[in-house]
Formats: C-alpha cells, structure tokens, sequence
C-alpha cells in the first residue's frame, strides 16, 4: 500500500468511490490540508494525510493551526508503516496526536472503518 502521501492519495481516490475528492494544492496558505472531501449527503469535509514510519506523526504548527481553527469535518488520516493500517483522527484531537503519536486511540482504523466515519459526516 502506501509508502509516501502521494501513494496514499492514489490508494484512497482508488478504493472510496462513494466520496468525491479534491485534492488541494496549496503552497500560499500553510497548514491547508491535503484533500476536500464530498459525501452523498452533501457534506463536505477535509483530510490531511499522514505517513509514519514510526509512532511519532510529523505534523506542523501550521497544520495544528488549522485543525485547532477548524475542529469540525476535519481529519488526519494516517497510515502506519509498522502495523500496515490507516488510522483516522479528528482535527480537533491534533495537539494529542502531536503529543502522543500513534498510541493515541483513533476514531477509527482500517479503510472500510474510515469510510464509514466519511460517508457519515
């Protein structure tokens, strides 16, 4: 699966066709996430992608900003190199996350789980 966030993005625009994605380019405004999401329901929603290789998550103070500014309808999805699963957070959780790394519990884990938390936004 993915290796780097690029790879990351392929996997999930593949394997969640039930979502409409947009990814976001955006070099002006730091801390924007990776990509807007649009459920059936009409709801949108953002997600910043994440690969570790270790426990700790790399996330900027950028990054923090944005998810502390926009606590609801935002995600970080990671994927952990050393357990091979995706881990998805709420934004509002990025300081624990920061913190703590992947020990701290996700809302949920394994791409069928993580979709589920999107379609339901």
């Amino acid at each position: 699966m993915a290796r780097n966030e690029s790879d990351l993005w392929k996997y999930l625009k593949q394997n969640t066709p039930s979502i409409s994605w947009t990814r976001l380019e955006n070099s002006s405004v730091q801390g924007t996430p990776d990509l807007l999401g649009y459920n059936k329901k009409g709801r949108f929603f953002t997600v910043e992608l994440k690969v570790a290789k270790h426990n700790k998550v790399k996330i900027s103070p950028h990054q923090i900003s944005f998810h502390l500014r926009h606590p609801s309808n935002s995600f970080i999805l990671i994927k952990s190199i050393a357990s091979g699963r995706l881990k998805l957070y709420e934004g509002k959780e990025i300081q624990s996350l920061a913190a703590s790394g992947l020990r701290l519990e996700p809302l949920a884990e394994g791409l069928e789980d993580c979709l589920k938390v999107f379609e339901q936004v």
